[in-house]
């Protein structure tokens, strides 16, 4: 029987907000990585690290990165709001040139919290499902069903619940703005919902991603920091606490004062709250299953919240039970080896499904760096699929760690090829696939950072409904192929 807490006794912590330059710089000359302030680490961790320098080495540019982004976080966001409200105001206005007439006019059309969409809602705008995609077809169905469901949590709650209830024909359950003991802000969003299409009824959990000028979620990517737990492995300890890890580094099975209240939009602890509710969900109907999906930051968060679930099955192996899959886009990596093993074990003892979709060049599901020193690394299938969306079932995504002056030149040529193809997709498959004008400016932005526009949940979109993977639709437990041949 797993115990009933789960307690991080070796651990490394970055703390790139008390690094100064002068101690950064001593650093990579240093033996010591524990009598650091910048770095919290376990007695254990600190006398592992001495001589060394490539450990050092990845821990200076985490916290360099961590810093830079510390440092452009306002800007980001106020740039954030500015190009959000813009781009709001050039839709509700028809395009730029109406917007321009209207001003003439005086009858600008101000947008209304029902179509003021995220900067990733402006990328794709599309809300509506795909109506050729059974639920009888059932991993095609619940992989497109979840990428929409991923890509719809990053718009607020009006715009949400109006999709879910009045588009989709399903029952909105709640949309929140969790936070956690680490931080005094939101920090993790989630929505719920009940697919009643699918028989028996599926509920859904769509963890929020990371949004492009979100400076803190661009720091938790890149962070290295993990902790590490008797029996599972070494974890994210970023995304850990962005679940709602404690302050003093433990997974209890129970905390007493977590009550969801009617209208509390901003509860603690994004694990628990959600636990709570699937319960409660789950016990009115016997028959009903669920789902946990998110796009990047989002997929990192659904399958560690299946991984705390697993490190509580003492008390909620019936929840297990009745999750039936993980559907995470873009992903990026998690932990290391071990627990990468006993997720294989805890998934396949309860039949739930991981499915990873990886597509193309993207970068996010290459991060953190997997080598030896960092240890992290992807578990399960890399359901892979090219830029013209034919899939494979691999062992891991060609060019894992996405740096690299070998790739650099495939990668651009790439680039150039998908945004070549955002004008010709329309023209063969319809005007549902049509580009606007700012993915399109994406993409060339993509030519310049090869990975980063392909990180979009455009395409994401696009391989749910037009991908082809042979063996995805009987996917049980796929034999990743040993050594692929690239596309």
């Amino acid at each position: 029987m797993a115990s009933k807490e789960h307690i991080c006794h070796n651990y490394v912590f970055l703390k790139p907000e008390e690094a100064s330059l002068v101690e950064l710089i001593r650093f990579l000359f240093s033996s010591d990585i524990g009598n650091r302030r910048f770095i919290d680490s376990s007695e254990e961790e600190g006398k592992k690290g001495r001589n060394n320098l490539e450990r050092r080495w990845i821990i200076f540019i985490s916290v360099v990165v961590q810093c830079a982004f510390l440092l452009c976080s306002v800007p980001m966001a106020r740039i954030g709001d500015v190009l959000q409200k813009w781009l709001n105001l050039v839709s509700a206005n028809g395009g730029p040139l109406m917007l321009f007439i209207n001003r003439l006019r005086g009858k600008v059309v101000e947008p209304d919290s029902l179509s003021s969409t995220s900067v990733l809602g402006n990328l794709d705008s599309r809300i509506e499902l795909d109506k050729t995609i059974k639920p009888a077809e059932n991993t095609r169905y619940k992989a497109a069903l979840s990428i929409m469901a991923a890509k719809l949590s990053y718009e607020n709650k009006d715009i949400v619940q109006s999709v879910v209830n009045h588009q989709w024909k399903m029952k909105f359950l709640g949309f929140y703005n969790f936070r956690n003991g680490y931080q005094g802000r939101d920090s993790t969003q989630a929505m719920l919902f009940k697919d009643t299409l699918s028989d028996p009824n599926l509920i859904v959990v769509a963890f929020r991603g990371t949004a492009p000028f979100d400076a803190d979620a661009w720091r938790t990517d890149f962070d290295i920091s993990w902790c590490e737990f008797n029996n599972v492995g070494k974890t994210h300890s970023g995304f850990m606490k962005a679940l709602g890890l404690q302050p003093n580094n433990a997974w209890p099975l129970e905390l007493e004062f977590v009550q969801l209240q009617v209208g509390d939009q901003h509860p603690h602890f994004a694990y628990y709250t959600i636990r709570q509710m699937l319960k409660g969900l789950l016990q009115e109907n016997e028959n009903a299953k669920f789902i946990l999906t998110g796009h990047s930051l989002g997929g990192a968060l659904a399958i560690l919240f299946a991984a705390v679930l697993a490190m509580h099955e003492c008390e909620y192996a019936w929840l297990l039970e009745r999750l039936e899959g993980v559907y995470t886009f873009g992903q990026p990596r998690v932990g290391d080896e071990k627990f990468g093993e006993f997720m294989k074990e805890k998934l396949t003892k309860y039949g739930v499904k991981y499915m990873r979709y990886v597509y193309s060049n993207d970068l996010v599901p290459r991060i953190p760096y997997d080598d030896k020193t960092l240890l992290f690394k992807h578990f399960g299938p890399s359901l892979y699929y090219n830029s013209c969306y034919r899939g494979k079932v691999l062992e891991e995504e060609p060019n894992k760690n996405y740096v690299s002056l070998v790739w650099f030149i495939p990668k651009s040529l790439n680039a150039v090829w998908e945004l070549i193809r955002s004008f010709i997709l329309p023209l063969i498959r319809g005007s549902e696939y049509k580009e606007g004008w700012f993915m399109r400016f994406w993409r060339l932005v993509g030519l310049v950072i090869p990975g980063l526009a392909a990180h979009a949940p455009q395409d994401y979109v696009n391989l749910t409904r037009l991908g082809s993977l042979p063996s995805l639709t009987h996917y049980q437990n796929p034999i990743p192929q040993k050594n692929p041949k690239v596309d």
